[in-house]
């Protein structure tokens, strides 16, 4: 077990946390388009594009935090953060500025890419608090499970993360736009069941990809002495 203070010279976390940042990015944007799948009795089944890719957020936070440790994954967290906001000033800059009389997808472009004070404010506070529910809980859970049982924590961590997300998000939303009960319950317990159940699917996946890193990487990290403070960004232990 190496203390990531003086860590070796990791190999793949960038590229990681650079997937970790355009998945957050491109779930962001599909996110615009509401898809809906029919009725299940009197619930219709509702749910927004990136309910599509978002679950690989939750996957490629659970990599980070099991081998890295928490600090490795906070530090991607606040990146993915600013690249969600960056990329949403870009865009509320450029649909802005005055179109040129030959465009004529303006209307197109502000649909899609405009920005909604009310969807950027659930989205990213949204983010914040699922994500770092998943880092803390599967970092907690694997001292306490000595290592052992990595579905318990991957699945137990997402379900957490995941409802304090899809609760923040939907509830947002359905304030900001007027959603009924009935649609903000139906909008929400599908949203949290299918990405859970996008990462029960994944866990396969998910297990080789952590085992192939700790042995790539020569990185099994414990937080037994780390500093757990959500605003930090220093990647030392106490």
């Amino acid at each position: 077990m190496y203390k990531l203070a003086n860590p070796p010279r990791l190999k793949y976390f960038d590229i990681i946390v650079a997937l970790f940042a355009v998945t957050l990015v491109v779930s962001n944007i599909s996110a615009t388009k509401i898809i809906n799948f029919g009725s299940l009795g009197q619930l219709s089944i509702v749910t927004d594009g990136g309910a599509i890719l978002f679950p690989l957020t939750y996957i490629l936070g659970d990599v980070l935090t099991e081998v890295y440790g928490y600090s490795y994954a906070r530090r991607a967290i606040w990146i993915g953060f600013a690249t969600m906001l960056f990329s949403t000033l870009v865009f509320a800059i450029v649909g802005a500025l005055p179109a040129d009389a030959s465009y004529t997808d303006q209307a197109a472009f502000t649909a899609v890419l405009g920005v909604m004070p009310v969807v950027v404010t659930a989205s990213l506070t949204a983010f914040l608090f699922g994500e770092f529910m998943n880092s803390f809980i599967l970092a907690k859970l694997k001292i306490r499970t000595a290592g052992k049982k990595l579905w318990l924590r991957l699945i137990g961590s997402t379900l957490v993360g995941e409802f304090f997300d899809t609760l923040i998000f939907c509830g947002i939303i359905a304030i900001g736009f007027g959603m009924s009960i009935e649609d903000f319950v139906s909008y929400a317990l599908f949203g949290w069941v299918f990405k859970t159940l996008v990462e029960v699917v994944m866990l396969p996946g998910t297990y080789r990809v952590v085992v192939l890193l700790k042995k790539r990487e020569g990185v099994d990290h414990y937080d037994k002495r780390t500093d757990f403070f959500p605003l930090s960004i220093t990647l030392t232990d106490k």
